[in-house]
């Protein structure tokens, strides 16, 4: 892409209604501008790291065995009165009515909906056990959003609902997500860390907080040092394994909240010098709630013996969106944004020092070229701004690598290479560097 044709509105100062850095930077870098309060419009840079973790979350998902549907964002009021949530939700879901006076609502989660699908068409157990997910937009009435897209009233998700019919293959079930979420974050240069969490208005007595640290968390966490360290499952685990000893991995080291802390025991369980007391942001949650909505919505299937059984459910949620601005606030420095390149938008960030001269041009030309036949995604900065101006904003955006071509360096043969998150410039032929992009 050629930034000449590119839309890419960044900002020299800080806005001042930015509290955190990753808003800041969203901002900043023309990434996200608001359109009203908690509510974004998504510009192409922005877009362009949202469609790369989403697809990343998609892609571990199906390997973990779930299937993709699409439910709608507006959902009918009798579902939710079905299971008793209507009323108990509170107001941060958004009640609406319809030109014929029907109560509807913008869904803020699914289980109800998915529930009432799987009863319309599951019937007996040889069709268990399923997961299936979405990827959709949600919205809840924060009363005050805050934050950029950390705290949102318009936000994406990632919902998985699983159904089984018992409760020890819906613990299986659970177990797979469990998995399936260490090797997403880890896909995504996360270091996610599950915490147990409380089940709130999903309902049941298993959950799961998956918090990355940032010294921006909304939350406190405890935590063995030890679980920094722990890498996800690698290709050796198989998802039709018994997969709870590698989650007893993470599980048997101490982990909480500030909700759940309880400081006896991370004092009897931690070795002094393995106590970690940081901040996190929560990217995803998992569930067990068991029959909690497939009772009172009657979701059964046909057992071997004819009788009727409920199924055994849970839920599994990841905040897409919310991965933008916990990604920024981990991996960020005092020039910018420090994307992992499986997330970022562009790999490579060409820099043309003199545009309009025709050798720098000829140059340019030919390495953006063969960059992207290769497929480099490459951002090229062709435009007639000053090179210092193209340096702060090409570390500002956070491009894993920046291509930097001049004519002192082509007077003697070479071109520069950046690496954006050590910094490190290294100066070698063209053939090289487009060698070192494309390996």
């Amino acid at each position: 892409m050629r930034l000449s044709k590119y839309f890419l509105p960044t900002l020299k100062e800080n806005p001042a209604e930015a509290q955190i850095v990753s808003h800041r930077l969203m901002l900043r870098a023309g990434m996200i501008r608001q359109t009203s309060a908690g509510i974004y419009t998504w510009l192409p840079l922005g877009f362009a790291v949202l469609r790369r973790i989403e697809q990343i979350v998609r892609e571990e998902q199906e390997k973990a065995g779930a299937v993709e549907l699409l439910m709608p964002t507006i959902q009918s009021a009798d579902l939710w009165r079905e299971t008793g949530r209507y009323d108990a939700y509170g107001p941060e879901m958004l009640r609406i009515t319809d030109r014929h006076e029907r109560e509807m609502l913008y869904g803020p989660t699914n289980e109800d909906m998915i529930t009432d699908l799987f009863r319309q068409s599951v019937k007996s157990y040889r069709d268990l056990p399923l997961n299936l997910f979405h990827i959709q937009w949600k919205f809840r009435d924060e009363v005050r959003p805050r934050f950029g897209v950390m705290r949102g009233r318009e936000f994406l998700m990632k919902d998985a609902y699983s159904f089984d019919v018992s409760a020890e293959a819906a613990r299986r079930s659970y177990n797979r997500m469990f998995v399936s979420y260490l090797r997403t974050f880890e896909r995504m240069g996360l270091t996610a860390i599950p915490m147990a969490a409380e089940t709130g208005p999903i309902g049941g007595d298993l959950s799961h907080e998956f918090i990355i640290l940032a010294e921006t968390g909304e939350s406190e966490v405890f935590l063995h040092s030890d679980l920094l360290a722990l890498p996800a499952p690698g290709p050796e685990v198989s998802y039709d394994d018994d997969l709870a000893p590698v989650i007893r991995r993470w599980t048997d080291l101490y982990a909480a909240t500030s909700d759940v802390h309880d400081a006896a025991r991370f004092e009897a369980e931690v070795p002094e010098a393995k106590r970690m007391r940081a901040r996190g942001i929560e990217v995803g949650q998992t569930f067990y709630f068991g029959t909690k909505y497939s009772k009172p919505m009657n979701a059964a299937v046909a057992m071997p013996d004819g009788t009727q059984a409920p199924i055994e459910g849970g839920s599994y949620g990841i905040g897409v969106s919310r991965l933008v601005g916990a990604i920024i606030e981990a991996s960020h420095d005092d020039n910018g944004i420090v994307w992992p390149e499986p997330v970022a938008p562009f790999k490579v960030g060409l820099i043309n020092l003199k545009s309009g001269d025709k050798d720098t041009d000829a140059a340019c030309e030919d390495a953006y070229a063969k960059l992207t036949a290769a497929g480099v995604s490459v951002l090229y900065d062709d435009t007639d701004e000053r090179a210092g101006g193209k340096f702060s904003n090409m570390d500002l955006i956070g491009l894993p690598w920046q291509l930097v071509i001049g004519p002192r360096g082509l007077k003697s043969g070479t071109v520069e290479l950046k690496n954006r998150k050590s910094g490190e410039r290294s100066e070698m032929t063209a053939e090289a560097a487009l060698k070192k992009l494309t390996s």
